[in-house]
């Protein structure tokens, strides 16, 4: 039995899930779209890039949670769900995570986007673990702030580690990771089966260089 990782953004899913988050509260008109929506796009060109700054983006992507009722923020990621992410599952998703069921391994999804965005997707996916950068919630609201160590690039292994730790039965033995970002690059090289899922331009090359296996979910 062995540890099966997933990221969730252009791996599980052919799209982000945290950018379509944005375009949805600036169509459903949530959020200001001429400012919103430049930021939104600026932002995940710098993940792309390698750039991105982390903490700015979480006060910005925490903001909406924050200035919003807890009650609304569910009918809309409900409404989320149902008219944007469902049909960005890669099709060949639910068999590789079948696969890995049917070995016995536990699953869990590990992935910079926020929980709020992302617990209802690891739940349509069937998988139980999630591990995703944690928006503040206190007293039942959101508070705009980051709690805890944001779940990206080397952030992931140091959120994993913690995690490993209060799981005295699971070990990095046999471990599996699927992603299709350079960004995780800090949590491939640890495992013992990197596997390169759509990758991007930088992660390719590298997956080329190195010998990893590249596998296509959509």
């Amino acid at each position: 039995m062995s540890l099966a990782l997933f990221d969730l953004d252009n791996t599980l899913l052919a799209g982000d899930s945290d950018y379509e988050w944005g375009r949805f509260l600036v169509d459903r008109g949530i959020v200001d779209a001429d400012t919103y929506k430049a930021r939104n796009l600026e932002f995940f060109e710098a993940y792309k890039a390698g750039t991105l700054d982390i903490l700015e983006f979480c006060r910005f992507s925490f903001s909406p949670l924050a200035a919003n009722a807890l009650e609304d923020l569910l009918a809309w990621r409900e409404e989320f769900m149902e008219t944007r992410i469902r049909a960005l599952i890669a099709p060949r998703a639910p068999e590789v995570l079948d696969r890995h069921r049917e070995a016995g391994d536990t699953l869990v999804i590990i992935t910079a986007t926020n929980r709020f965005v992302t617990q209802p997707i690891a739940e349509a996916l069937g998988v139980d673990n999630l591990l995703a950068t944690e928006p503040e919630f206190r007293d039942g609201a959101y508070t705009g702030e980051l709690e805890g160590i944001p779940c990206f690039q080397g952030g992931k292994v140091k959120r994993l580690e913690q995690w490993l730790a209060r799981q005295p039965a699971l070990d990095m033995g046999g471990s599996w990771f699927y992603s299709d970002s350079h960004n995780d690059l800090p949590l491939l090289e640890r495992v013992d089966n990197p596997v390169v899922v759509d990758g991007d331009e930088k992660l390719t090359a590298t997956a080329g260089e190195r010998g990893w296996r590249q596998i296509s979910l959509r």
